[in-house]
């Protein structure tokens, strides 16, 4: 069978024998991060990539390409027009995608892409700069609820995106009703939300641990509350929101995506790639280590579950009043 691919521009033509799909590697596999170096969807595509790699999954390195931009918004229109059916691709995505698609931002409907699965969940968190006269998240509460125009929040989503979404229903929940009057600034990356805060023209970022994982640890910010169940593994002194009185939670989970013309074969063989991925120690190790809660949906599951949280997105814009 004859394969063409695209390599540092050069077309490529290869004869291959058919295998099954067992034993098949993916071949020049790329993958896509639709932000800026230091992100999650970064460190997905990194990470997955360097794995894949070293478990003999894919031949050779996967090329990992920054691709930032309508917080992805851009790399869906690139997938959609020039490459649907291209086997060799895979995109990072996460809540943040599905959010946006699901407010009508991004230039295609949900079933344009074929999901491929979801290997672990971020956790949501509050942060202040390490010199914030902001020491807690009751007091964080007091101003939003009676002055929320005194303070600037941000994140790496637009206003009503993912980032701002979990902000406004910590907000809502601690007494706040006219939920407009608090202050959003959109950035592509948490890291870079982050940076903005330690320079002063931010006070608050609501964005994912994964994201600024490495400003915690150094000291340069504090993390007020994690919006998840129980603490984060691998920062388990910082209290959760509920564990203050705030019943929110949110995660953003981690997975992948590639073109809506790929091919059942290539679609199934990549599943089955990513789940032998996920169940090795060196996921385990890595996902941890960054914060996330190791967590898997592959496949058919993996698109319902997409399509469910599509339509979970929307209801809570629509409540908040951020679509009609």
């Amino acid at each position: 069978m004859e394969l063409k691919g695209i390599v540092s521009g050069k077309l490529v033509l290869a004869t291959v024998a058919v295998m099954s799909v067992n034993a098949a590697p993916a071949s020049a596999a790329e993958c896509i991060a639709p932000s800026n170096p230091g992100g999650g969807w970064d460190f997905t595509c990194r990470t997955i990539g360097r794995i894949l790699t070293e478990l003999d999954l894919v031949d050779g390195n996967v090329q990992v390409t920054n691709m930032p931009g309508g917080v992805g918004a851009v790399t869906y229109a690139m997938v959609a027009s020039d490459r649907p059916d291209d086997a060799d691709l895979i995109v990072a995505t996460s809540t943040v995608g599905i959010t946006q698609i699901a407010q009508g931002r991004y230039p295609a409907p949900l079933d344009t892409m074929r999901y491929l699965g979801m290997l672990g969940a971020d956790v949501g968190v509050i942060a202040v700069d390490d010199d914030s006269e902001i020491q807690s998240l009751e007091q964080l509460n007091e101003i939003m609820v009676n002055d929320p125009a005194s303070i600037v929040t941000a994140g790496s989503s637009a206003a009503g995106g993912w980032d701002h979404l979990r902000l406004l229903m910590v907000a809502k929940e601690a007494g706040l009703e006219d939920l407009g009057q608090l202050r959003w600034v959109q950035f592509d990356g948490g890291t870079d939300a982050v940076t903005q805060m330690m320079g002063g023209q931010i006070d608050v970022v609501s964005t994912d641990i994964g994201e600024i994982g490495g400003f915690v640890e150094s000291g340069d910010i504090r993390i007020l509350a994690a919006l998840s169940d129980e603490p984060i593994p691998a920062f388990p002194d910082v209290p959760t929101a509920k564990s203050l009185g705030i019943d929110v939670t949110g995660y953003n989970w981690r997975g992948l995506y590639t073109g809506g013309e790929v091919s059942d074969e290539d679609y199934a063989a990549w599943v089955e790639k990513l789940e032998t991925l996920y169940n090795s120690d060196e996921w385990q190790t890595a996902a941890v280590e960054f914060g996330l809660v190791p967590i898997w949906r592959g496949g058919d599951d993996f698109e319902a579950y997409v399509r469910e949280q599509e339509k979970v997105m929307g209801d809570i814009s629509r409540e908040i009043g951020v679509i009609e």
